[in-house]
């Protein structure tokens, strides 16, 4: 069974001692060894520690094993637990290799820390391989499509995609958005612009995660072909970074609104999506204060902005119910509903599977539920491609009244 596990950015989130932690039973000698010399010390080394562990497990015995003691090592470590998601993303991006079939090597990651090993892999094949040029950007992830296929998968796939494109041009947002604008199905387009967005945030908000290190290996490696000393994930990625890109500011303390202040329309879903994370960073993980910058939002997308911050709680509270309740309660009666949203919509990225968010569901007030069931029928569509699967998973609410709900926001035909 896949435990509730913490996504990327937990911003604003103190990092902490381990007490009261250890390692489960079944821990490798690996985890153990890696557990031992890396606990103490203070974050930065402690992080480059335990990386340098995970990717010799990596080499040793494969991304399984890498995956398995990483999140053995999060048991104990609460630290590793908050920055998950960035850890998988190493691991994703020093298992590809360009003698491997990108599908092979990308078929071996899991769904852990939010499924951080799939976007690794893409991130790491784009600097690979060279100009995304329109063909190459509809082709990646079109094996994953079809009746089917497992959405699940694909979304993994093309928010990789945004994620990679984002890298690739020098973290330069619109020029990865408009890659984006390349593939043709809407649902495609928005999970693209989501793996930009949260590109843009984490690059600049955690400039020492690993997909940092592997566009430094890139710059470092070019013109003679070596590999660069950028640790893991060092290929030789030369030909595969945009040149001459204009810089972009990815946040800016002065507006807590930007880059969506700045965008076109097509592109606010999804940024708003992301925007709280910017906000917390700049003001200490306030959340009361970035309920405040939400109701400022451009028109029309309030909601959104506090949906971005229900996600942003997800994280900062670890998935803890009471806590995530006490934390929306501080966002204005009037959008708290889609505080809500976006934590039980978290809850379902994390682990893909339904059982956290409808337990969260059960709990809020009466006026916000059907909001709440109807949130968690819209990430069902995600998990599956059928509607008989959908239906099934919407059976989890707490009555079949919620159950109707569920499965209206999972597009369901009511029986």
């Amino acid at each position: 069974m896949i435990r509730r596990l913490a996504p990327v950015l937990a911003v604003g989130v103190a990092f902490a001692a381990c007490g009261g932690r250890s390692l489960p039973p079944g821990a490798s000698a690996e985890a153990r060894a890696a557990y031992e010399a890396c606990r103490d010390f203070d974050w930065e080394e402690k992080q480059a520690c335990y990386e340098a562990r995970l990717i010799e497990e990596l080499d040793r015995d494969g991304v399984g094993a890498a995956l398995d003691m990483l999140e053995a090592i999060a048991d104990a470590d609460v630290n590793v637990e908050v920055q998950g998601h960035v850890f998988t993303h190493a691991i994703g991006i020093e298992a590809y290799s360009p003698d491997t079939p990108f599908a092979d090597v990308f078929s071996e990651c899991t769904v852990l820390f939010q499924s951080g090993c799939y976007h690794g892999v893409v991130q790491a094949h784009f600097l690979d391989t060279g100009t995304p040029d329109a063909d190459r950007i509809v082709e990646l992830c079109a094996p994953y499509e079809g009746d089917d296929a497992d959405r699940w998968i694909l979304f993994q796939c093309l928010h990789g995609l945004g994620h990679g494109l984002t890298m690739y041009h020098g973290h330069n947002l619109p020029m990865a958005l408009e890659g984006c604008d390349f593939l043709t199905n809407p649902w495609n387009r928005e999970s693209c612009y989501g793996g930009a967005f949260m590109e843009n945030v984490v690059n600049a908000t955690h400039p020492h995660h690993p997909a940092a290190a592997l566009v430094s290996g890139a710059a470092e490696g070019g013109g003679e072909g070596q590999e660069a000393e950028a640790g893991h994930g060092a290929h030789d990625h030369s030909d595969g970074m945009s040149d001459g890109v204009e810089p972009w500011d990815a946040l800016r303390a002065d507006d807590p609104h930007y880059p969506c202040s700045v965008l076109d329309d097509r592109y606010l879903n999804a940024c708003y999506m992301m925007q709280t994370s910017g906000m917390l960073w700049h003001n200490e993980g306030n959340i009361g204060d970035a309920a405040a910058s939400c109701l400022q939002a451009r028109e029309g997308w309030q909601g959104h902005c506090f949906l971005s911050l229900g996600r942003d709680i997800s994280a900062r509270t670890l998935q803890d119910e009471d806590d995530g309740l006490r934390e929306c309660g501080k966002s204005p009666e009037e959008f708290r509903e889609w505080c809500y949203v976006g934590l039980v919509k978290n809850f379902v990225d994390l682990t893909a599977t339904t059982g956290a968010a409808f337990g969260f569901c059960r709990r809020v007030e009466p006026w916000a539920k059907d909001r709440c069931y109807q949130a968690v029928g819209e990430q069902i569509i995600a998990l599956h491609a059928d509607a008989e699967g959908r239906r099934e998973e919407c059976s989890g609410a707490e009555s079949e009244e919620f159950a109707r709900v569920c499965q209206r926001g999972a597009q369901v035909p009511i029986e």
